[in-house]
């Protein structure tokens, strides 16, 4: 049995266990015909197997967002199996100095989702999802901005399967870190 409820930033500590991990078995290669003015065909190219995990490369430290940033307009839901933390997903709005926000007052920033691997697939994803969506809808903000890169394919699958919408596609977005340079920045807007 899952419960899942909203949480404040105090449980971010308990956040931070949930894994934040993506089985990489293919990624999208995108195909511009004539240089981009022709279009783009997302073709989904075999890798050698291996999993990125975000939370080794200190990259999805939750803890620390309060240090960083005013969390007066954050929203935090978690879905505990038990005792234990097994999903969870962060919302961002109104929050001065988020890049992501790009300055308006009526976006959300799905700042991050995430379900431990032994859960995947159970719809923990999909009801939290829908948490962060309703709470955006509730604070009146009109869009959801969703951030993915293209070797995660589970994600952009699911983003849209949501309705979300491709509105980006940034081949350099990572260029100054070599980790992950190979990487192509993919946003999604979803109307709430």
């Amino acid at each position: 049995m899952i419960e899942y409820k909203r949480v404040d930033e105090t449980y971010l500590p308990q956040y931070d266990q949930i894994p934040m991990t993506v089985q990489v078995n293919s990624y999208y290669y995108i195909k511009k015909s004539n240089r981009g003015l022709g279009g783009f065909a997302f073709i989904e190219t075999p890798v050698e197997p291996y999993i990125k995990d975000f939370r080794a490369d200190g990259d999805a430290n939750m803890a620390e967002l309060p240090q960083r940033w005013d969390l007066a307009n954050w929203a935090f839901f978690m879905a505990f199996a038990g005792e234990a933390p097994v999903g969870g997903a962060i919302v961002a709005s109104r929050t001065e100095g988020v890049k992501m926000l790009g300055g308006r007052d009526d976006l959300a920033v799905l700042w991050d989702i995430r379900v431990a691997d032994r859960c995947k697939r159970q719809g923990i994803g999909q009801a939290l999802f829908d948490m962060a969506a309703a709470w955006s809808r509730r604070q009146g903000l009109v869009q959801m901005k969703i951030e993915c890169q293209n070797n995660n394919i589970p994600a952009i699958k699911f983003y849209h399967k949501q309705g979300a919408v491709l509105t980006a596609i940034d081949e350099y977005a990572y260029y100054n870190d070599p980790k992950y340079r190979h990487e192509v920045q993919l946003i999604w807007h979803l109307d709430l």
